[in-house]
């Protein structure tokens, strides 16, 4: 795929992708159209080579993955992984606020967002709602609302004379949206969420919602910008860039070899959940391949030792009006190529043998690459990379491409860098040989 189709698709997938949940179901939409059939967790599975196979978890994590010819447990498996969620506002279970003629909606800040780009911003709400239907079944649907319907205005410059110097945001009051002004009748989310469901399903006008969860996100859409056209603006790029280019790069990979994409919810909260990169989900999948195959117990770890891992989540750019924040030999530039993230702490699962292998893939495609390290007087951020490679026992690399204004509600990276990105993993997936001479 060429870099133009690339970035128009990455940004139609951004636009289908408000939430976990809708980055997820997007994901399964296009993997059955690449022809991978949806297995459950529930049900025995009975999986055979040449085969192609996702399984979801809590509608937000999913796996996917292709069985070559060869046993998994001879070649291993070549995985890259992302993460589904991104920092934001949820909404609160009791959420309904009324104050001085107006209705907000009380919100949670989910993950380290920057908080200040969200004001002013035209936002609407998605997510997952839990219900029961008229004939007495649960369900769950997801909603989008696809329109501006809230708002966070500031507060006038002329009220707050030092907010270009001293302004901090309190989290409990400055944040809850406005949704509209009062009116007799008092404002109940849920009847708006029936409301809005029952719009294209009639069907559920008499449901009931038990519970939900809710995100605000801004409608402006994702964007080429720039007098070269030159950098993608978007909400999200962290890291719904790197589940759009890590799926592409499976289901265009024909490749005989076992390769797998995984996209975890909860990165940006630690990971510690059932759908998180801390929990069993790729382990359990991982378990039930290998007894496909065999029933040798250690077969599996057999299977870890062949196998590699690219967690692949942004990296910082160096800013040019902060460049002091770099260390100044490792400042990335944007469109100069994917970054290797590198931590002697650990807190990514860079180690130069794997280090090495992206670099000797990077060159067979002919993609540069760059190498990011924090200031030694500042902490680094985190990602999937060490959790799963502490669970799996598995050799694994942290990449990203370079980008501004991470954890904002506009986010800025280049129009190169994740076709530069996909390249690589499509040579990883590629690659029939992961060994390294031991030292």
């Amino acid at each position: 795929m060429n870099k133009q189709n690339f970035n128009n698709n990455l940004i139609e997938f951004i636009e289908d992708s408000p939430t976990p949940f809708h980055a997820t179901s997007t994901l399964k939409e296009k993997l059955i159209e690449a022809g991978f059939s949806q297995l459950y967790e529930q049900d025995p599975w009975s999986l055979t080579a040449n085969s192609k196979h996702f399984v979801i978890r809590n509608d937000s994590s999913i796996v996917a993955f292709r069985l070559g010819s060869s046993s998994p447990i001879e070649s291993g498996f070549r995985m890259v992984g992302a993460h589904t969620d991104s920092p934001c506002f949820k909404v609160k279970p009791q959420p309904e606020i009324e104050s001085k003629g107006y209705n907000q909606l009380g919100v949670e800040v989910y993950g380290g967002v920057l908080l200040n780009p969200w004001f002013d911003r035209d936002l609407s709400l998605a997510g997952r709602v839990t219900l029961r239907t008229k004939e007495g079944h649960l369900e769950n649907r997801l909603i989008d609302f696809k329109k501006a319907i809230a708002i966070i205005p500031s507060l006038a410059i002329h009220l707050d004379r030092e907010a270009n110097d001293k302004r901090t945001v309190n989290k409990q009051t400055y944040l809850p949206p406005i949704i509209n002004l009062t009116t007799d009748q008092p404002f109940e989310l849920k009847k708006e969420l029936i409301k809005q469901l029952s719009e294209s399903d009639p069907s559920l006008t008499e449901a009931v919602i038990l519970d939900y969860e809710l995100s605000f996100y801004g409608v402006e859409k994702p964007a080429i910008i720039g007098l070269e056209q030159q950098f993608l603006a978007s909400a999200r790029l962290d890291n719904l860039l790197s589940c759009y280019t890590g799926l592409q790069a499976l289901i265009e990979n024909d490749d005989d070899s076992c390769q797998l994409l995984v996209c975890n919810d909860h990165e940006e909260v630690g990971s510690g959940s059932a759908a998180g990169a801390r929990g069993n989900l790729l382990a359990s999948i991982l378990k039930r391949v290998t007894t496909s195959f065999s029933d040798q117990d250690e077969d599996y770890a057999r299977m870890m030792t062949h196998s590699m891992l690219i967690s692949t989540d942004n990296a910082h750019g160096v800013h040019p009006n902060f460049s002091d924040k770099h260390d100044p030999n490792h400042g990335a530039v944007i469109n100069s190529g994917p970054v290797i993230k590198i931590n002697s702490n650990q807190a990514y699962a860079t180690n130069s043998e794997s280090s090495a292998i992206f670099r000797h893939m990077a060159e067979l495609v002919g993609v540069p690459t760059q190498s990011f390290v924090s200031r030694s007087d500042t902490r680094c951020g985190s990602t999937i990379g060490p959790h799963i490679s502490t669970a799996l026992g598995v050799r694994a690399i942290d990449v990203g491409v370079p980008t501004f204004a991470m954890h904002s509600i506009r986010e800025l990276a280049g129009s190169d860098d994740a076709h530069y990105l996909f390249q690589i993993l499509q040579s990883f997936f590629a690659l029939t040989d992961l060994s390294v001479k031991p030292a």
